[in-house]
C-alpha cells in the first residue's frame, strides 16, 4: 500500500493577529479519498496537534466528511501524533500533500526543514502536491540544479482575486498567485472565483481552492495506483 504524507501549518495567527491554521476541507476531502487506499501520516513544522482554522470549521459546519474529520477517533489519532518536519524520512513516503490555509503562508514558506523536504520529495520524483494556500509551502522548495519546483511548469492555488474577495491581502506575507508566478511558474486558474482547478505537470500536483482539494486528491490518487 502507498504511503502519503498530509503536512500542516503550525501557524495559529497571520500578520493581523486573526486566527488561523490549516483548512478543514482540504485536509478532511483527500483523507478520505485516500486513505482506503494509502497509509497516511501527519507531519508539521511543531509536530503534535496542528492548530485548525476555526473559520473553516464555522464554513464547513455542514459538510458531511469535515464533520466526520473533526470527531474521527484514526485523525485524532494522527494529529496528536504528528511528526515534527525533522522526524519525517522522504524514502517512507511515496507523495506529501500540502494542507492549505492561510498557515503555510506564514511558517511553511520559510521552514528551512520543510524547504528542504520539500525539494527531496520533489528530486526524488516522488508526488508533490499542494492545494489551494499549500503551494506556499513549495516557493523554497528546487530542483537538483538548484533552480525552483515552478520554474517553466504550469501550477494553481489560490487565486489573487480570491484573496481580495476574503479580504486576507493584507495577513499574509506575499500574494500565492504573484510570487509563484515570479519563481517563473506558469499560472492557470479556474474560470471564475471558487471554480475547481487541478493542475497536473510532471510530479508537481497543485488544486486552486478548498473545492479542488477532492478533484486534486483524485488525480494523487490515480499517480499513485499507476
Amino acid at each position: 500500500m502507498p504511503s502519503v504524507l498530509f503536512v500542516l501549518t503550525s501557524a495559529d495567527q497571520t500578520l493581523t493577529g486573526s486566527q488561523t491554521g490549516w483548512y478543514l476541507p482540504e485536509a478532511a476531502h483527500p483523507y478520505y479519498i485516500l486513505a482506503p487506499h494509502a497509509t497516511i501520516d501527519f507531519a508539521s513544522p511543531k509536530g503534535p496537534n496542528p492548530p485548525v482554522d476555526q473559520r473553516s470549521i464555522e464554513a464547513f459546519a455542514k459538510d458531511e466528511d469535515s464533520v466526520k474529520f473533526l470527531s474521527d477517533e484514526t485523525v485524532k489519532a494522527k494529529l496528536a501524533n504528528a511528526k515534527k518536519l525533522t522526524e519525517v524520512n522522504v524514502q517512507t513516503y511515496d507523495a506529501i500533500f500540502y494542507v492549505g490555509g492561510h498557515g503555510p503562508v506564514i511558517d511553511l514558506s520559510k521552514d528551512p526543514n520543510n524547504i528542504k523536504l520539500a525539494s527531496q520529495f520533489f528530486q526524488a520524483g516522488k508526488i508533490t502536491a499542494a492545494v489551494c494556500h499549500g503551494p506556499a509551502a513549495l516557493v523554497g522548495a528546487v530542483d537538483e540544479s538548484g533552480i525552483s519546483i515552478f520554474n517553466g511548469r504550469a501550477f494553481t492555488g489560490f487565486s489573487n482575486k480570491e484573496e481580495e474577495l476574503v479580504e486576507m491581502t493584507n495577513a499574509i506575507p506575499f500574494l500565492l498567485e504573484s510570487k509563484i508566478s515570479g519563481l517563473g511558474g506558469k499560472y492557470e486558474k479556474a474560470a471564475e472565483p471558487w471554480g475547481v482547478k487541478v493542475v497536473v505537470d510532471g510530479n508537481l500536483f497543485t488544486g486552486q481552492n478548498p473545492a479542488s482539494a477532492a478533484p486534486l486528491a483524485k488525480e494523487v490518487l490515480k499517480a499513485l495506483q499507476k
